[in-house]
């Protein structure tokens, strides 16, 4: 079996490790539910906020997780939005260390619901 074969084979066997429901890897991002509660959807735009820093930036991993204290793990489980790994008081103090100053602002509203009539 040749390289590129060897390279083909693996990366299949990648796939159907990540395709699994059950999938908890690291490297993995992570969508919203449409369920999501309101401290996870906080959770999820300070996650974007962070990544989006990264980014526009240009920095690395290692440079965001030295700016707010934390491994590279950790700071690799807030880019790809692993909500259950972190309270909403520890991502907030990881966006003040990186986007400081830090403004956060809380929008508290009803929801408008959707009356179904019907006609007879």
């Amino acid at each position: 079996m040749n390289k590129n074969n060897s390279e083909k084979q693996n990366f299949k066997k990648y796939l159907q490790e990540i395709e699994k429901p059950n999938y908890d890897g690291s490297d993995i991002s992570r969508s919203l539910p449409t369920n999501a509660s309101s401290v996870d959807k906080t959770k999820y735009q300070i996650c974007e906020k962070i990544l989006a820093y990264q980014q526009d930036n240009n920095l690395t991993i290692e440079k965001v997780a030295s700016k707010i204290h934390l491994t590279t793990a950790e700071t690799k489980e807030i880019f790809h939005y692993h909500l259950d790994r972190f309270t909403l008081e520890r991502l907030i103090t990881y966006a003040n260390r990186l986007l400081s100053p830090l403004e956060i602002e809380v929008i508290v509203s009803q929801k408008k619901q959707t009356k179904h009539t019907q006609t007879v």
